[in-house]
């Protein structure tokens, strides 16, 4: 098989600016998580809420570095699978895709239930699992349509989500300033059961998991027109762009509203409306709605391009590399990760799988930081990124320390998933291996690329 011609048959449009791919990170990080985020937050941490969304980002940005060093270096979609793959092997290379797989369909079929639910609701009543299969479908033709087109419609959402959260921002200064709130909820850091630093480390897991949607970005790098100067500039200033409005509104709902209520509510950030006053319940439940939405999308993006980079490393069946002739979109990647994604829409799964997303991200982020300094023998593309190595070896060391506070049961289930994983895996390697050998035997139609 002639290489060129399978690249262009294959090859997606560089389509991505670096304002897109700043709104892209921004949008995905300050997706639906942080509508009712604030709430767990400080069930977990007290009212100082704002300390271990600090913590998080810090976190964050450490593995950030990692990402921002690889996707330059590696500009493909793919993300944590090709830099595994590359730095260890197929196998390892299947394993970390397949957590990312997982974490990202489940994530869009709980989004879909999400946006068919209680935001919905305010203003019509539909079954939920009818919602949800018509809005993926909807969402996937979308993203079918084309990364522009679906980054610009991320631009308008995203405007949009951070325009509510200003808004939240606004209606607290505002109590305060009447005299309804207490600022000094903002100083009371633990909770009766826990004390200050086990506060903040429990907070922060529940608060990292609000800043990881940049992994989403690196399966769009070999859609960005110049990822080596685009990415860098667009990962770190959409993380902190992103971290800033997160404590503004963690530190405007607990001194808005008491933390015991903040804690106890599914829609933390709609008590701060209806405490102020003065903003329709139906508008901050139409900005919900977006948020959700927005957040579907990107993470079927991932998922879809992730799926597409696998096939392209040989690691999953290479039908998925199929993109439309036009619109240069992975049709076929998006078609099965949808259909994945609407049967666990309809399932009571996705409930029980939700929250195991941090542990198989957090595993994913440590193949990630090891992968980073294993494959800096290998010089890449020329003026890449390059992380300070202090970066990485604390990145693994803060994936450590984040996965012993989560609980035993979701352990339980993580184990189960990445054992599903690693048979799967192993499968996969063997028929990849088969397939190698009978290319060189002559036998073959084409040659295995990594």
């Amino acid at each position: 098989m002639e290489q060129g011609g399978a690249q262009e048959g294959t090859a997606l449009r560089r389509a991505l600016t670096t304002p897109l791919l700043y709104f892209f990170i921004l949008g995905d990080v300050l997706g639906a998580g942080v509508y009712v985020l604030i709430g767990q937050v400080a069930a977990d941490a007290g009212g100082a809420v704002w300390v271990p969304l600090v913590v998080a980002l810090l976190l964050a940005l450490l593995t950030a570095a990692s990402y921002a060093e690889l996707a330059t270096k590696y500009p493909r979609a793919g993300g944590a699978s090709h830099y595994t793959t590359r730095a260890f092997g197929p196998f390892a290379g299947f394993i970390a895709g397949f957590c990312m797989l997982a974490a990202g369909v489940v994530s869009v079929a709980a989004l879909a239930r999400g946006f068919g639910g209680d935001y919905l609701s305010a203003f019509v009543t539909l079954p939920v699992g009818l919602v949800a299969v018509l809005f993926l479908a909807l969402l996937a033709l979308v993203n079918a349509r084309g990364i522009k087109e679906s980054t610009r419609a991320n631009v308008v959402a995203t405007v949009i989500e951070v325009g509510g959260l200003v808004v939240i921002v606004v209606l607290g200064a505002w109590l305060l300033l009447r005299g309804d709130g207490d600022v000094g909820r903002l100083v009371q850091l633990g909770t009766p059961e826990k004390g200050a630093a086990a506060a903040v480390l429990s907070g922060s897991v529940l608060a990292y998991y609000s800043f990881v949607g940049f992994e989403t970005s690196v399966n769009v790098a070999e859609e960005t027109r110049d990822p080596r100067r685009s990415y860098p500039r667009a990962l770190f200033g959409a993380l902190a762009t992103a971290g800033a409005v997160y404590v503004l509104v963690g530190i405007a709902a607990s001194a808005a509203v008491p933390t015991a209520r903040l804690a106890g509510s599914s829609g933390p950030l709609l008590e701060v409306v209806e405490e102020a006053g003065g903003v329709p319940s139906r508008l901050f439940s139409a900005i919900a709605l977006v948020a959700v939405a927005n957040g579907a999308l990107l993470t079927g993006i991932m998922s879809s391009r992730l799926a597409y980079g696998m096939a392209k490393d040989g690691l999953l069946p290479a039908a998925l590399t199929k993109v439309l002739p036009g619109r240069r979109t992975p049709w076929a990647s998006i078609a099965v990760t949808t259909l994945l994604a609407m049967l666990l829409s309809l399932t009571g799964s996705v409930a029980t799988l939700a929250s195991t997303l941090v542990l198989l991200l957090l595993l994913v982020f440590l193949m990630v930081n090891t992968a980073v300094l294993v494959l800096r023998r290998d010089p890449g593309e020329a003026d890449h990124f390059r992380a300070p190595t202090a970066l990485p070896l604390l990145g693994i060391a803060s994936c450590v320390v984040l996965a012993t506070q989560i609980e035993a049961q979701v352990w339980l289930r993580g184990i189960a998933i990445v054992a599903v994983g690693t048979v799967l895996g192993a499968l996969t390697v063997v028929q990849r291996d088969r397939r190698t050998d009978e290319d060189e035997d002559g036998d073959g139609d084409g040659d295995v690329r990594v």
